[in-house]
């Protein structure tokens, strides 16, 4: 506890969205490719994908981004009004969130194995709990405040990125922080696309596993900092 009271918090926060962002990359490739194409974390495509499908689009779901949208606007509304009032950037309460949305995808990813190869039904019920996790995980985020690091998108780091850059304006800074945001979600889409291959729920595993590893360290941290702020004024 002593060690990991000596990180920063810029230290400790910065790795733990990134880990959110490569596991938010695994989720939208499950949703995407086992999920009737799909977005539970990247809304963006979501309203794309639906407002293609209502010009007639060929193919393309209505039902699943319509359940996924719903869903990821009430997990963030929750996840805004839980955290109203939250005295620190990571309190009990960020622990509290980031495990559920960990033991809610982690519980998904247990059932879709247990079934074998979910129905329609089930697909959207997967859906929809997917879009609230990922809505509750981004509004979490959002507290913690980790610049250019959103964990569900990366439009507004590739701009920043491109903008900066010695081909924009020149100013620099934060392109380790965004190259890595990038590069993640990346890699997260490619474990998840390749997970898909063997089930269904195999990256939703993962997934869940992650986050939950995620809310654990950053709630040591948070306790080890709140700790050694406490023995400093008990000293003086």
């Amino acid at each position: 506890m002593s060690r990991l009271s000596a990180l920063s918090t810029e230290r400790v926060h910065l790795p733990l969205m990134l880990v959110l962002t490569f596991s938010t990359g695994v989720v939208d490739a499950v949703g995407y490719l086992g999920l009737d194409r799909v977005f539970t974390g990247n809304m963006t495509g979501n309203v794309v994908v639906l407002g293609m499908a209502l010009a007639g689009g060929a193919d393309l779901p209505v039902l699943g981004p319509l359940l996924a949208l719903g869903g990821f606007v009430l997990g963030a509304a929750l996840g805004g009004r839980v955290l109203e009032r939250a005295a620190h950037v990571w309190s009990w309460l960020t622990t509290l969130l980031l495990a559920v949305v960990g033991l809610v995808v982690l519980a998904l990813g247990v059932v879709a194995l247990a079934v074998g190869e979910p129905g329609d039904t089930l697909r959207l019920a997967i859906t929809t709990l997917l879009g609230a996790a990922m809505g509750l995980q981004a509004a979490t985020a959002r507290v913690v405040a980790v610049k250019d690091v959103t964990t569900v998108v990366v439009t507004s780091t590739l701009t920043g990125l491109a903008a900066d850059s010695v081909l924009g304006s020149g100013k620099g800074g934060g392109t380790g922080r965004r190259l890595a945001a990038v590069v993640l979600i990346i890699l997260g889409a490619l474990v998840g696309g390749l997970l898909v291959q063997l089930h269904l729920g195999a990256g939703l595993l993962l997934a869940g596993v992650l986050v939950l590893l995620v809310a654990g360290t950053g709630g040591l941290h948070a306790r080890a900092r709140k700790g050694e702020g406490s023995d400093q004024v008990s000293a003086r």
